[in-house]
């Protein structure tokens, strides 16, 4: 059965697919069937050979202000937690590991890099989206809030475990546990942007271009092994971590974008990949 999109939208754009959510009317608030979409969204973008990156970003003046007002209102009549998905959906990452294969984890398990392009506010579980991906541009002045506290609820997907690691315990403590507003560009200040941008049209632009960059320069499988290095290590240890890259040295320098690589090297230029 084709699934009809509502709140989401899709397009190519050089090799990046750059999956918009697209509920503006709502500041792009997370919902079941937006969930379900992004899902399918990813999955297309991870089947299709011509896309190297991945660029999820808000349509308006919001990335995505959490949960819908309206979903949590339910929630609360019924007692309890429904994340609204229903029937078989789409397992973009799953299978590479078993601690992968859960909501917002299943990012660690694709094999392209994903960038969050922050156009506007992030709140909840629009920020644990944020985190999940692997780079995080925004535009300066924009609201970020866990938002959970605020609402008598724990830490929402994995974001105690995630955040930590992104911006190290004391200003993860901070966020987790007020639930305060923070500027992006305090979180830059943090560890948690990698750049800002003045305007959107900037933001949406340097990060295609950075994209680009990353699509012409890097080989694909060198992002998806070096991708699943760092998320399987940290689950891990030390002693399987170099193993793991010894193994995987020898098997790639066997393909043919390594000798592209070297031949870039010694001829003092870029790699085309």
């Amino acid at each position: 059965m084709t699934m009809q999109f509502k709140a989401t939208e899709y397009e190519v754009v050089d090799r990046s697919a750059v999956i918009t959510l697209a509920r503006p009317h709502r500041g792009n608030a997370w919902t079941g069937r937006m969930h379900a979409e992004y899902r399918h969204r990813l999955a297309e973008a991870e089947a299709n050979p011509s896309v190297r990156t991945i660029v999820v970003t808000g349509k308006g003046n919001a990335f995505c202000v959490g949960g819908d007002s309206e979903a949590l209102s339910g929630h609360a009549e019924r007692g309890g937690y429904d994340d609204g998905l229903r029937g078989t959906q789409a397992q973009p990452g799953y299978g590479v590991a078993p601690e992968f294969d859960h909501q917002f984890a299943y990012h660690f398990g694709l094999t392209k890099p994903v960038i969050a392009a922050i156009n506007g506010p992030a709140a909840g579980v629009g920020l644990v989206l944020a985190c999940f991906a692997d780079l995080r541009f925004a535009r300066t002045g924009v609201k970020l809030t866990t938002a959970h506290g605020k609402l008598n609820l724990p830490a929402e997907y994995g974001l105690s475990w995630q955040l930590p690691r992104l911006i190290g315990l004391t200003h993860a403590m901070d966020l987790l546990l007020t639930s305060r507003v923070v500027m992006t560009d305090e979180a830059a200040h943090m560890g948690m942007i990698n750049k800002l941008y003045d305007t959107n049209d900037e933001l949406m632009a340097n990060t295609l271009e950075f994209a680009a960059n990353l699509a012409s320069t890097v080989s694909a499988r060198s992002l998806t092994e070096t991708r699943h290095q760092v998320y399987t290590d940290l689950h891990g240890d030390v002693a399987s971590s170099v193993q793991t890259s010894l193994d995987l040295l020898n098997d790639m320098m066997g393909d043919d974008d390594y000798h592209k690589g070297v031949k870039a090297l010694t001829e003092k230029r870029s790699p085309d990949f």
